[in-house]
């Protein structure tokens, strides 16, 4: 159910992109309280983002889930832009995320919803 989606405009190689999915599911699923079965983790680079008028290294992350607690997205927030500062060397204070709670009618998989 868990979807983290991380968007950037930095150069990162495949081991740490690997690496970093990995340590993103594991965190997810456990922050979420999810079975890491169901997070799904997915990279992309887009080289034309910009935030606050400069292109120097940003993220910019989704996080969807069903059941999302908003009395916990601080804590996901800082551990989220921890990550991707000590993973892929982009600063803290150059991360957006979106959280969204999704509702269970308008989430499928395996041919319906949950």
């Amino acid at each position: 159910m868990p979807l983290l989606s991380i968007e950037t405009n930095q150069t990162v190689d495949d081991a740490s992109i690997a690496h970093l999915l990995k340590t993103s599911s594991r965190m997810i699923a456990e922050q979420l309280g999810k079975p890491e079965s169901f997070v799904m983790v997915r990279f992309n680079r887009n080289p034309d983002m910009l935030f606050a008028g400069d292109d120097a290294a940003l993220v910019y992350m989704e996080l969807k889930s069903i059941g999302l607690p908003e009395a916990g997205t601080g804590e996901l927030s800082l551990l989220l832009c921890n990550l991707m500062e000590e993973e892929i060397n982009v600063p803290r204070d150059r991360v957006y995320i979106e959280f969204a709670n999704a509702p269970r009618k308008l989430w499928g998989w395996n041919g319906g919803t949950f």
